[in-house]
């Protein structure tokens, strides 16, 4: 059984586009703001001196800090107000998420609705602005044990205002981004943190392409290795886009009932479950995850404990404990994200409410077990998949010298970013025809 919606998408006509005013001013303040927000990249930070800081950066550029550059687009080798980009907001995600299932009380604040989002909303920001201060002071002060080849040192006037100072810019810029990035979800279109790392991953594929043919031309890199690099890109695309896509629908069926006077006749309906449904939030979880101590500890140069060094060593970009930890990481949290964007045990009691029950199945407990078997599966096959398209192209990319921006996770990252831009969109344009049918059904009725 076809529903409304479904056949006014069959019939979506895209010349609606150049009426839908509302839609043109959210389209409009995206790119304003992501153009702020590229411009801020560019922006440095007072106190650093530009050429040593490229001098040290391009030694690091294969690590862990070129990964780290890639999510704040470029930022971090800058040095810009923007070098810790977005990630510090995740990070705080990932810990208030954890502890909704630790904490009694964020567990209840879970279950009020929007009241109760808010209010972790502003946990989530109070911890933001902890861990980029934090940050922040642990970058301003490795930049000061940081000299490039003829012992100049990166920061032109060391000391306690300096990094005070920094650390409290580098907050301030990624405090600024969280806002910008609400401000996007809020009066424009799609995730605001999503699009924001979107735009900053993107900016930086034309230089990586330029890069990889460089390589090529210069002999660093076979010339049947760049091909089969390309060629591997466009095959990555596409099998990201037909799974992101794939879905296992579960037909509901909903009984003749009686509501008010009207008898409304027996329904069938579709329960659509994504093979993917934690979409990019692993990747970048996991990523953020081992980011964070590693930041800290490149900085240190070699001079802080044995066990740090140790600790870098083992877990430098490439290295097979950071490939295991990573695919390791990106699993456990599709598993646990899934869990927390769809509960079985809440569907079960909604279709129970609503008189709604899958064929052969009964209702309630016995649901909530069916579908959580079909979730479960489904999700096995989600975290296969992740972790195959991470982690396979970080192995090409520590081992042939590949830009970042052409690893499997800014490839994930910009394709689900975009198919659900294109599909928020065209959900706006459906509802403006939509309205539009109204009124003109409106004007009929009147006409008569």
């Amino acid at each position: 059984m076809v529903s409304a919606a479904e056949r006014l998408a069959s019939n979506f006509d895209l010349s609606q586009f150049g009426k839908a005013t509302e839609l043109k001013q959210r389209l409009r303040f995206v790119i304003l703001a992501l153009i702020v927000a590229r411009i801020g990249a560019y922006v440095p930070i007072p106190g650093i001196d530009p050429h040593t800081l490229a001098e040290i950066f391009k030694q690091h550029a294969g690590g862990v800090f070129g990964v780290f550059n890639m999510f704040s687009g470029g930022s971090l080798f800058r040095m810009s107000v923007f070098a810790l980009g977005i990630m510090p907001y995740i990070s705080s995600s990932i810990i208030i998420q954890l502890m909704t299932i630790a904490s009694p009380h964020l567990a209840a604040l879970k279950k009020e609705g929007e009241a109760g989002r808010r209010k972790i909303n502003q946990y989530t920001r109070y911890g933001t602005v902890l861990l980029a201060f934090v940050q922040g002071y642990g970058i301003a002060t490795g930049l000061e044990h940081m000299h490039g080849a003829a012992g100049t040192s990166a920061v032109l006037d060391p000391g306690m205002f300096y990094r005070l100072t920094t650390a409290m810019t580098l907050m301030g810029g990624t405090m600024f981004l969280v806002w910008l990035g609400e401000q996007i979800t809020a009066r424009g279109i799609g995730n605001g943190t999503s699009l924001i790392i979107f735009s900053g991953i993107v900016a930086g594929f034309p230089a990586a392409i330029e890069k990889t043919l460089e390589q090529a031309r210069t002999g660093a890199l076979p010339t049947e290795l760049v091909v089969t690099i390309l060629v591997g890109a466009v095959a990555m695309s596409a099998l990201i886009v037909f799974i992101e896509r794939a879905q296992r629908r579960i037909t509901v069926q909903y009984p003749q009932r009686q509501m008010g006077l009207k008898m409304t006749e027996k329904q069938s309906s579709h329960l659509p479950l994504k093979l993917n449904m934690s979409g990019v939030i692993p990747p970048i979880f996991a990523s953020s995850i081992l980011l964070f101590p590693l930041t800290l500890a490149g900085f240190s140069q070699g001079k802080g404990p044995s066990w740090v060094t140790t600790l870098t060593t083992y877990l430098a970009h490439g290295q097979p404990l950071y490939i295991l930890l990573y695919m390791a990481i990106i699993v456990f949290f599709t598993f646990f994200y899934t869990s927390v964007v769809f509960n079985t045990n809440d569907t079960a009691d909604n279709l129970k409410k609503y008189g709604g029950y899958i064929a052969g199945i009964r209702p309630g407990k016995n649901t909530a077990e069916y579908l959580d078997y079909v979730i479960t599966r489904l999700t096995t096959v989600g975290a296969i998949y992740l972790a195959f398209v991470c982690a396979v192209p970080e192995i090409l990319i520590a081992n042939y010298n590949i830009p970042f921006y052409l690893g499997g996770t800014s490839i994930l990252i910009s394709i689900n970013v975009l198919l659900d831009f294109i599909q928020q969109v065209h959900s706006h344009l459906i509802a403006h025809q939509y309205e539009g049918l109204l009124k003109k059904s409106k004007l009929k009725g009147k006409g008569r």
